[in-house]
Formats: structure tokens, C-alpha cells, sequence
């Protein structure tokens, strides 16, 4: 959706002047008795208007509310307040150091006012020129998060595990793969993809008319939300432990049941089920992991991830969440969901990428749900536990509610290497990063 330039500047100047009038009015109102109680209270009124407008500007269209920001982060930098301030400092009471004091919380605050003013700039054009994707669509969403992301940043808890996942210089192999700024969640901020990606991704399943990617998402982020933290408000919590639960035969007679339902996050993939199985595998399951060919109904309070190994796939998931028209890819899949939108997460198509070239190095033709579940939770977990992967204790690969001990063809597809991705989890366990439970 495109909007008129008629009145951008109108909305800017009304922004500067409706804080400018505010300031004034403010700084009549406060005693100049005491410089500092006149400093923090200019400084404080300064933050309502702040407020104020941007909560204004929600009811503007895109881009009215970025014009009010940036006015308003002008006036920060560059209204009056010196001079105001200057004028009230007694001439033979106030100490040099005081006066030295002031400068230096005025400055402080210049220099944050345009730190915010920066971000907001950078993360507009880089929202609008990466994708090709107007950030119209998220203007309210955009502010909000911003809001949301402070709030997390101030609560945001250092990792008090006993061995934090993310601690860097343990390992000189980890440390040249593990990239901690990745997002695996895909959303409506970092819906970006370079170009190098996005035609990597395109050719996962070979699709050969693919939708435009741009149309694709706008409306996938109408349908599921597009505002869930990438990183599952990861730093909320002091110690977040995962239980990344495979689908090896190993499983069975594991009695890991219970010790699986303790983690705070218990993630599963594709069609593993747990009815029937629950001494060995677990009762509960917060995330699970599918793409539509694989998918099977999940427990009312379970968040589906969906990995998107083309764009099909995105349109899948509107589709069976509204229309149901889509009824086939390259084999049937549901046309209905039951899942709730709310609990509807997209793991990023760059993570999968990020998977492939910094973990797998390339290897096989691109990363099985497996090791994209595994990486996937060291990004947003302080501790993983794997339960459920490589051969059983006979050396068979197949699936535990399987009957059939050779029903691991799959591996032999050239599709994915199972073998490299096997030998990256065992050299994270064997570097105390993870790990690994096979069976007892």
C-alpha cells in the first residue's frame, strides 16, 4: 500500500511544534530553585511526549508515525533546554563541579536520544529496501515492537545454567560456527533475505513457479502473528533447558519419560506421536516441528514450528488455517489445521541456510529437520538434551513406533547426510555443548 508525500512535512513540523509547546510549557511550570530537580524534570516530561506521540502516531498511517519520531528525537537533540537551564543557575551558590554534572547529563542524553533516532532510521530502510517488501504493512507492529524489545532489554537476565550454550572461547570449532545474532524465527522485522539466500532456498525442492515472495509473507504475517520474539524471549528466563526429543528406535525401553517433561521447552519433529509411548518419550510437547508433508495434529497447547522449504509452504499454512484450497505439493497434504494461529511460528528460511553452510558445511543437499531442531534450540535454549538420535543399540536407524528395524532408507536418498549431521551433534556433546541420551 503506497501513501500519499501530500503532508508528510505538515505532520512533522505539528510533531516538532506539539513538542516544542510541551517542553515550554513544562519548563515554566518546574521551580528554579534547583537546577538539577529542573533537569530531571524537563528530561522526564520529555520522555511523556515521547510517549505521548508515539502512541499518537499508531492511528496515523505509515509513514506519518516515523515523520512524529524523528521530530521528536530532533527536539531531544536540539531544543532549548541549555539556554532554559542556564538562565536559572544561581551565579554565586552553584559549585563548578555541579554545573560540570548538568553538561554531563545533557550530554548523556543527546547522545541516547540520537542512538534511538538512529536505530529507528536503520531499521526503516532496511526493513523497506532488503525485502522489497513496503513496511506499511507492520507501521503499528514496528512501534510496538520497538517497545516490546525495550521492555525485554531491561529485563533482560544473563544465563545463570551451570554451562551456558552461547559461553564463546570454550571451543575454537564452536566459536567458528555458532553465530549468536541469527534468528531462527521468521517475522515481520527480519523478514529479510539477500538475494543469494533467497535463490539458494528457492532451489531446496525445486519449485518451479514459485509465488513472489514479497505477496507470500504479507499475507502469511494476516494470518499468523508476526510479531513473536525470534528468539523465543530467550533472555527472559536465567536458564532455559530443551529436550530435543528424535524419532530413533533408540527410544524405546528408554524410560526417559519423565526426565524429558522436566525441561522447560520439549521439542519434537514431523509425525512422532506420544500417545502410547509416554514412558519413553514424554507426555509433553511445547514446540513441534513440521513442514506440510509431514504434518500431523498437535496438542491444543503446542506451538507449531513450520519449516518452510519453499514457498508453497508458506501459502500452505493461510490456506489451512482459513481456505483449505491447498490440497497437494508434490504429495497430499491436509487442507485443514487445526492449530491455533496464535501458535503458529516460521522457522526463517536464512537459519536454514546458516544451518546448512556454517554446521553442515554444505554436505548433502539440505538440513533434515533433525539438526535444523537441534541448532534451532541451541540459538534459543541455555541448555539441550538430545533424546532420540542415531542408530539403536543394534545399529539400525528407524523411527520407534516403527516395527521394522531397516526402515532407515531414507538416509541413503543423498537428500540429507545423515552421517555429517550425526558427527556434528557427537562434537557437540564431546565439547560439553549438548547432550546425548541413547537409550539405555
Amino acid at each position: 500500500m503506497r501513501h500519499s508525500r501530500r503532508g508528510r512535512p505538515h505532520r512533522l513540523l505539528r510533531g516538532i511544534q506539539y513538542s516544542q509547546d510541551r517542553i515550554a510549557q513544562t519548563a515554566l511550570s518546574v521551580p528554579h530553585t534547583d537546577v538539577q530537580s529542573t533537569d530531571v524534570s524537563v528530561s522526564l516530561d520529555r520522555l511523556k511526549i515521547a510517549l505521548a506521540a508515539t502512541e499518537a502516531s499508531l492511528q496515523n498511517p505509515f509513514p506519518a508515525s516515523w515523520y512524529c519520531i524523528s521530530g521528536i528525537s530532533l527536539v531531544f537533540l536540539f531544543s532549548p533546554s541549555q539556554a532554559l537551564l542556564s538562565s536559572t543557575l544561581p551565579s554565586t551558590q552553584r559549585s563548578q563541579h555541579k554545573i560540570e554534572m548538568m553538561n554531563m547529563r545533557k550530554r548523556t542524553l543527546k547522545w541516547i536520544t540520537f542512538f534511538l533516532l538512529f536505530i529507528f532510521l536503520t531499521s526503516f530502510v532496511l526493513n523497506y529496501s532488503s525485502t522489497g517488501v513496503p513496511a506499511a504493512w507492520f507501521s503499528k507492529q514496528m512501534v510496538q515492537e520497538l517497545s516490546q524489545n525495550f521492555r525485554k532489554f531491561i529485563k533482560s537476565q544473563p544465563c545463570t545454567c551451570a554451562h551456558c550454550i552461547s559461553q564463546g572461547k570454550v571451543s575454537y570449532w564452536f566459536d567458528q560456527r555458532f553465530n549468536k545474532t541469527m534468528q531462527p524465527l521468521l517475522t515481520a522485522q527480519n523478514a529479510l533475505m539477500e538475494e543469494d539466500t533467497y535463490q539458494w532456498w528457492l532451489r531446496l525442492q525445486r519449485e518451479r513457479k514459485p509465488s513472489n515472495l514479497s505477496d507470500t509473507i504479507k499475507e502469511l504475517f494476516r494470518v499468523v502473528p508476526g510479531n513473536v520474539d525470534p528468539m523465543l524471549d530467550k533472555r527472559s528466563v536465567g536458564c532455559r533447558r530443551c529436550a530435543v526429543v528424535g524419532n530413533s528406535g533408540n527410544l524405546k525401553d528408554s524410560s526417559y519419560g519423565p526426565e524429558i517433561d522436566s525441561h522447560d521447552f520439549v521439542l519434537r519433529m514431523n509425525r512422532a506421536p506420544t500417545v502410547g509411548f509416554e514412558a519413553d518419550v514424554g507426555r509433553r510437547t511445547t514446540h513441534h516441528l513440521v513442514y506440510p508433508e509431514s504434518f500431523r495434529e498437535l496438542g491444543e497447547n503446542v506451538s507449531m514450528v513450520l519449516v518452510p522449504f519453499k514457498t508453497t509452504d508458506l501459502q500452505w499454512v493461510v490456506s489451512a488455517t482459513t481456505t483449505g484450497t491447498i490440497t497437494h505439493t508434490y504429495v497430499p497434504v491436509p487442507p485443514k489445521i487445526k492449530v491455533k494461529q496464535e501458535k503458529i511460528l516460521i522457522y526463517h528460511p536464512a537459519f536454514i541456510k546458516y544451518v546448512f553452510d556454517s554446521w553442515l558445511q554444505g554436505h548433502g543437499r539440505y538440513p533434515s529437520t533433525g539438526i535444523l531442531s537441534v541448532i534451532f534450540s541451541i540459538h534459543v535454549c541455555d541448555e539441550v538434551d538430545l533424546y532420540g538420535f542415531g542408530a539403536d543399540s543394534k545399529g539400525n536407524w528407524h523411527h520407534y513406533w516403527e516395527n521394522n528395524p531397516s526402515a532407515g532408507a531414507f538416509r541413503k536418498t543423498g537428500v540429507h547426510d545423515g552421517d555429517f549431521e550425526y558427527n556434528v551433534t557427537a562434537t557437540l556433546a564431546a565439547i560439553n555443548k549438548i547432550r546425548i541420551f541413547k537409550g539405555r
